[in-house]
């Protein structure tokens, strides 16, 4: 188990889903990138990020303004405080050499955080959705070393025609799950649990804010569901992140819609 000691004040998030589509999301979670810059000692997000990502490539050779502009601000961000970007089921394509360009960190698929609150262990999450076999079966497909190399190999936009497309897929084929398919599966996590001492486990992925008490193995764990972000669609907004310090694991939410 990869582990991460940080001290101080921490705060993670997950599940922002930036894309040219996303002007209302990209303007608030630029406002919380400021306020953790003031007011955090560290920051991580652990996955989605983006809505989709073609390969690095696309960011560092001709990025659309939209993206250019969020790079732009982690580079300020990574110039303040420590700075951790994290893969997700979106953006697992994700590499050192955007976070090295950024003066970011790549963040472990699986880690456990040694904080001032104790040790946490921290995932995207969609490992631990194990009972939606199709998707299981795609994810160890796409995050096969052999299988990026040939995708980063296509042209840019053959590679984003491929992307809308599984994201299209992917949107028709969620409608027709169940939500507890798509939820995590608790085997799933008592064996996380048990791969390190950790009482507590982070993660995002499932857009189910909540706090969820269990035992395992003999003991009191806690499992905190960050939540994803959205302030383009409807009238209401969702986001928000945790902090962590020394008294403790906090939700905090995003300021109200503007």
């Amino acid at each position: 188990m990869n582990k991460l000691p940080i001290a101080g004040t921490v705060w993670i998030a997950s599940d922002i889903h930036l894309g040219p589509n996303t002007p209302a999301t990209a303007k608030a979670f630029h406002a919380f990138l400021d306020q953790a810059c003031a007011q955090a000692d560290a920051l991580i997000l652990c996955g989605d990020i983006f809505d989709a990502w073609i390969g690095d490539d696309f960011a560092l050779t001709s990025p659309p303004p939209w993206l250019a502009d969020t790079l732009a601000r982690f580079q300020r961000v990574a110039e303040k405080i420590p700075l951790w970007l994290g893969r997700g089921n979106r953006d697992f394509l994700l590499s050192k050499t955007l976070t090295t360009h950024l003066g970011a960190q790549l963040l472990p698929d699986q880690v456990c955080l040694g904080t001032d609150a104790g040790e946490i262990l921290l995932s995207h999450g969609d490992e631990y959705c194990v009972d939606d076999r199709n998707y299981q079966r795609f994810r160890r497909i796409v995050r096969c070393p052999a299988v990026q190399w040939l995708f980063l190999s296509l042209s840019l936009p053959l590679r984003e025609r491929i992307a809308n497309l599984a994201r299209q897929r992917s949107k028709a084929s969620n409608r027709y799950k169940s939500a507890s398919i798509m939820d995590v599966t608790p085997s799933a996590i008592e064996q996380a649990f048990s791969s390190c001492d950790a009482v507590v486990m982070v993660h995002g992925h499932t857009h189910r804010p909540q706090v969820h008490h269990q035992n395992v193995g003999g003991r009191a764990r806690s499992r905190y569901v960050l939540p994803d972000w959205d302030y383009d669609h409807g009238d209401t907004h969702r986001g928000g992140w945790l902090a962590i310090d020394a008294t403790g694991l906090h939700f905090l939410p995003t300021q109200p819609k503007p």
